[in-house]
């Protein structure tokens, strides 16, 4: 298959969609490949626990940390672009990452691959959402959601088979020759989009990427250090005053990067709030279930990877139906009751562990929260992004974004203090303990993000030209968001 030739008129959709998931499935994927490869990553490169710990942190401090500062940019230097460049960067700090000769450089090549990512990551969401007419943001999102779903609980399988089968090196090399045939077909493709020219926001860039960078900090050394430890409470303290601040700024700011109007959208803060707990869910029973398939049921990486299927299979599958419907019902629906599924099938499996039973008892608790989790996702990230107008679409993006990763970090560090007080790592049946109590838990984040997802509208409205008090259709940012 070649790719179009490049025209005045604007790409089809379908490859809109396929380069812009491509790009999303390497991000989502390099985040938890890493976890059933980080034993054959100690003893090939003598790792301690520490540096096992950052060679996932790392990433996702950066991730976070630089996503809003990111998207930023990319409304100003063009989403294309700061997609194309996004992608450059990955593959050069995956090449650094396979070649690492010691923790401290692969450390470093992860945090690298994170800011790539945050410069990616919206970009391309904002590329697809504007390329995609409105009764097809559903369904086209369903796709994108299946995808992303997939990586994230495909990981796993991945990092196990890799590292099984061949060296954990390669997890990170064949970034390299996708993303070289990704970047060519995208220059000719995709088409040019940005955002406002007015002056960047320099204080509140500074601010943003402070806040991020010290709650994520937090979250990740709460498990090492300890939430009472000064280290972790300072930094959550420092985070949430630049936080506040940030805030301030951004209500009184005359272009600011995050209007203060957007929040009073329910669809807008709903959808991000129930995209907290999901991702909080999710990535916490990952990362704790790709240990307990290990510890406590005694399989191999690759094996412990495949029982992710049932899991995976459901995610794949229902996500682009869930996205088909929801342009006929509305986002509510799907991500209250797919969130409320997920919770149950959660709360299934951590039954199941508490009285020890095996891995087919939770087979099926899987599929139910495979299916919770397909519905909601596409549903969250339309309720988000359709609730700006096209000129916010990469903040927007940014945002979605980096509460994805603050949910993903709050996740695993809420679900490590539970594991610690009721379980261990001192036998197989500790491990079950902890991990039981830890997955109950996830439930709950889980049924508080259904409760959170019933604040979203049952429909969207729809989209209205944007005129300025002068009557000319565009303006600022702040004119756009009162005109709506």
């Amino acid at each position: 298959m070649t790719a179009p030739a490049a025209t005045g008129r604007p790409p089809a959709l379908r490859w809109v969609l396929g380069l812009t998931a491509v790009a999303g499935l390497i991000v989502a994927l390099d985040q938890l490949v890493v976890a059933t490869a980080l034993n054959t990553i100690r003893r090939d490169l003598g790792a301690s626990m520490d540096d096992l710990e950052w060679t996932v942190n790392a990433f996702g401090l950066g991730f976070a940390a630089l996503l809003i500062p990111a998207a930023e940019l990319g409304d100003r230097i063009g989403r294309k672009r700061a997609y194309l460049t996004g992608l450059v960067l990955f593959a050069v700090a995956s090449a650094a990452c396979a070649l690492a000769p010691t923790t401290g450089v692969l450390v470093t090549a992860r945090a690298v691959q994170g800011a790539a990512a945050a410069l990616l990551s919206p970009a391309a969401l904002a590329l697809l959402t504007e390329a995609t007419p409105a009764r097809q943001r559903g369904a086209v999102m369903g796709v994108y959601a299946a995808v992303m779903g997939l990586a994230v609980v495909g990981g796993p399988l991945v990092g196990g088979a890799v590292a099984q089968g061949i060296a954990w090196q390669w997890i990170f090399w064949i970034n390299v020759p996708v993303i070289a045939v990704v970047v060519p077909i995208a220059r000719s493709v995709l088409t040019e989009h940005t955002g406002r020219p007015a002056a960047p926001d320099l204080p509140g860039i500074v601010l943003a990427a402070a806040s991020m960078f010290a709650l994520v900090w937090a979250l990740v050394r709460s498990g090492s250090a300890g939430w009472g430890s000064a280290e972790v409470l300072a930094a959550l303290a420092a985070g949430a005053v630049v936080l506040a601040a940030f805030a301030v700024r951004q209500a009184r700011a005359v272009h600011p990067m995050l209007p203060t109007r957007l929040l009073r959208r329910p669809a807008f803060t709903a959808g991000n709030l129930s995209t907290l707990m999901l991702t909080a869910s999710l990535f916490g029973t990952v990362f704790f279930l790709a240990q307990y398939l290990q510890v406590a049921l005694g399989y191999s990486p690759l094996e412990a990877g495949l029982r992710f299927l049932p899991w995976t299979a459901t995610l794949f599958f229902v996500a682009p139906v869930a996205g088909r419907l929801q342009d006929r019902i509305g986002p509510r629906v799907l991500i209250s009751a797919g969130l409320l599924l997920q919770g149950v099938g959660l709360l299934w499996i951590g039954v199941n562990a508490h009285q020890h039973q095996g891995y087919t008892g939770s087979v099926a608790a899987l599929v139910l929260s495979g299916v919770g989790t397909s519905m909601a996702m596409p549903a969250q990230q339309t309720a988000v992004m359709a609730a700006v107008p096209p000129a916010m679409m990469g903040k927007a993006a940014g945002t979605f974004n980096t509460v994805r990763q603050l949910g993903g970090a709050l996740g695993i560090a809420v679900m490590a203090a539970v594991f610690g007080a009721a379980g261990g790592e001192q036998s197989p049946d500790a491990f079950a303990d902890g991990f039981s109590a830890a997955v109950i838990v996830a439930a709950a984040l889980a049924f508080t993000g259904s409760a959170c997802g019933l604040a979203v509208p049952a429909r969207h409205r729809a989209e209205t030209p944007v005129t300025s008090p002068g009557g000319a259709v565009g303006g600022s940012v702040g004119e756009e968001l009162g005109a709506r």
